[in-house]
């Protein structure tokens, strides 16, 4: 006797199926992304991280692909064969050397693994120091500034998984403010398993001063956990930083970059760096979860590397880019909310503005739901807060917004956002 498919009855998921199929922010802001970027969608995407296609930079990875082609053994070994779980060991080895080099780090290959992507980076990373250990203590990892990468926050395999800090905050001018780590209201406990943070921070281009990071590497010391930094858009690679900054790297610290942001999104390449046994436990992550890790972004940018052109060419090109996309962006969105009750996170570096609505009269939500409808995407910044307990009214007044789209994308999705804006705030 046969039955009927019942969908509801059949997909009855474990724990672990329900967490990846619930509506979480990433998923939101991935799904968004993804139909406003297929070219079958009329959608203005300023909700998302995708770099800008920078012609001069394409031109570079480019002309490395054609050599790939014209090169048989090369070729067939990127397509044909699969990299060592800690990936690409000529890559792993040239970077080494460039950044003992450069900033006379104490690292070698073995300091050094590959990720399919800086998100694969962070799942394991945030599980191998926090969540049930088998003396039955439970740790959990400590974001000491909030608001924090929207990717973060459905990372952890057991509940409970996150705790964070939120920021003092200096008002630099009418419109204009920065996020700080209150240290004073800092706790680290026999439950924090790791400290976190991203700098440039995503969601607010907010870069941690080096008293600020030194700081935390000294409690990282004095506590016995690691400091992990998330480097996506970081130096010396991809270098989107508009002030000054001293890229870090010690023992006590994990060091997460990628070559994302480079233009090089596709590839999924992340690389961390870390102590050996650290990096054996991502190695061996890699070949349980994935077999090997993706050869594509490697060879295309290892000539680079061995050369040290991929620090001038964030230097030279990424850098001033984003620098003038930023302060575009800045001015139109300043222009078009004269008189209202707007600040924005001070530009320092990454992808974004991260607007702050003081008072605003609708939640960060419900704005991100009328910008939908206009045919703008943006995210919500209540996304942001990953284990912050209390129920701040910040985290419902503010938006994250992309400006590293094309020019006209950017300035007409800017326009619909400040006269939702507008009207959210005139309508009360």
């Amino acid at each position: 006797m046969t039955h009927p498919f019942n969908a509801d009855s059949f997909m009855k998921f474990s724990n672990f199926g329900q967490k990846f199929t619930h509506r979480s922010g990433i998923l939101q802001l991935m799904d968004d992304l993804g139909q406003a970027m297929s070219g079958n969608s009329d959608m203005l995407m300023l909700g998302g991280g995708n770099p800008g296609h920078i012609p001069e930079v394409q031109a570079v990875f480019r002309q490395r692909m054609e050599q790939i082609l014209e090169q048989p053994d090369t070729f067939e070994k990127l397509i044909g064969n699969y990299d060592p779980p800690q990936g690409d060991q000529a890559f792993l080895i040239a970077l080494a050397d460039l950044l003992r080099e450069t900033f006379d780090w104490d690292i070698t290959s073995e300091n050094m693994a590959l990720t399919l992507g800086s998100q694969s980076s962070f799942f394991v990373l945030f599980n191998l120091f926090a969540g049930e250990f088998p003396n039955g203590k439970k740790k959990k990892i400590l974001f000491p500034l909030a608001p924090e990468y929207i990717g973060y926050s459905d990372l952890g395999l057991s509940d409970d998984f996150f705790i964070a800090q939120r920021p003092s905050i200096e008002h630099i001018d009418d419109h204009t403010f920065k996020y700080h780590v209150d240290f004073e209201a800092l706790k680290i406990t026999d439950e924090t398993g790791a400290i976190c943070v991203s700098r440039p921070t995503n969601p607010t281009g907010n870069v941690l001063t080096d008293e600020e990071i030194q700081h935390l590497v000294s409690l990282s010391e004095q506590h016995q956990i690691p400091l992990i930094i998330d480097n996506a858009y970081g130096l010396p690679f991809p270098n989107i930083i508009f002030t000054d900054a001293e890229p870090v790297w010690c023992d006590h610290t994990i060091l997460c970059m990628s070559l994302s942001k480079l233009g090089l999104p596709g590839t999924r390449t992340g690389i961390v760096i870390a102590n050996p046994e650290i990096i054996n436990a991502i190695t061996g992550y890699n070949a349980i979860f994935n077999l090997a890790t993706s050869g594509l972004g490697s060879q295309l940018a290892i000539e680079m590397v061995k050369t040290g052109e991929i620090i001038s060419l964030s230097k030279d090109l990424i850098t001033p880019y984003y620098q003038k996309k930023a302060d575009q962006a800045i001015n139109w969105l300043s222009e078009s909310l004269q008189g209202y009750d707007y600040h924005l996170h001070k530009a320092e570096g990454a992808l974004f503005l991260w607007l702050w609505l003081r008072n605003l009269p609708i939640s960060s939500e419900e704005l991100y739901d009328r910008l939908k409808d206009r045919g703008v995407l943006v995210v919500s910044g209540h996304y942001f807060f990953p284990g912050l307990e209390d129920d701040w009214q910040h985290k419902h007044e503010c938006i994250r917004i992309t400006y590293s789209q094309d020019d006209k994308t950017v300035k007409n999705g800017l326009e619909i956002i400040a006269a939702e804006i507008r009207r959210a705030y005139d309508d009360v």
